[in-house]
């Protein structure tokens, strides 16, 4: 069972209250602290009547507004997981002396923070145009964080994205909006789970799990390699810009190069 002390944590008291209200509705058959945490994202997933065949954005952009988010980023916090996948992401980035850094919807800023901890001398900012209140709070403890809601052509050194595109309606669209915000000779550190772990996993996503390397090629990327301790975290490195051609989101069907991906599990130890 996952269990976090709120009282210790600096939240509002409507957060607050909706944190325990979950904490309180986890399952007591799931033994696994992971799986907990998917259960209670489908739980509030389902009661807000959303559907990842039928997509009610509203809804949907309702249920990423909720508390539950919160949950799921001190979560990161404390599983063992996902702090080393944290800590390997933090040290590679800390080896390449990046001076400016986006964490592309970076939640209230657990990655961002571990980065922070490791680079003191970079600017890290966390693309996320509607932070909680808790994140906001989170990253005052770091001088060189801030939030942003508009992402600058050509300003990053590296761009930073786990667990992003799998959640989205078109992702092509949204890595190319991400991409140009990436300096020419910068770096792409991108973790995707293609995978359906949780209900907010779009099933006409998963395809991209066979295509995402081969794609990434016509936006101008070259692969690198994998992040050790994070291995499903690629490294790509942007040649040049995006070539002209339609890819579509989740209705591309291009399946003609096949990667080896990691288990779900390990590529989403928190979505």
């Amino acid at each position: 069972m996952i269990d976090i002390d709120l009282n210790k944590l600096e939240l509002d008291s409507k957060d607050r209250v909706a944190l325990q209200t979950l904490l309180d509705s986890q399952d007591p058959k799931i033994s696994d602290d992971v799986e907990q945490m998917w259960y209670l994202l489908n739980k509030v997933w389902e009661e807000m009547g959303c559907d990842n065949k039928k997509l009610d954005w509203d809804k949907i952009g309702a249920y990423y507004a909720h508390p539950v988010w919160i949950l799921n980023g001190l979560f990161t916090q404390y599983d063992k997981l996902s702090f080393s996948i944290r800590e390997s992401i933090a040290r590679y980035v800390a080896s390449k002396g990046f001076e400016k850094i986006c964490d592309y919807g970076g939640g209230f800023g657990t990655l961002a923070g571990e980065i922070a901890r490791v680079c003191p001398n970079a600017q890290i900012e966390i693309y996320e145009p509607f932070p909680s209140v808790y994140g906001k709070k989170y990253i005052q403890n770091f001088a060189n964080i801030r939030f942003v809601d508009r992402l600058e052509s050509g300003r990053y050194d590296c761009l930073v994205s786990t667990d992003v595109l799998e959640h989205v309606d078109d992702p092509m669209a949204t890595f190319g909006e991400m991409l140009e915000s990436l300096k020419p000779g910068g770096e792409a550190l991108i973790g995707n789970c293609f995978y359906p772990v949780i209900e907010c996993h779009l099933p006409k996503n998963f395809h991209f799990r066979y295509t995402f390397d081969f794609l990434a090629r016509f936006f101008g990327l070259r692969k690198l390699g994998k992040i050790e301790g994070a291995e499903y975290v690629q490294i790509f490195a942007k040649t040049s810009r995006a070539s002209k051609i339609l890819i579509g989101g989740g209705g591309s069907t291009e399946q003609s190069y096949l990667p080896i991906y990691p288990s779900p599990r390990a590529a989403a130890s928190a979505c």
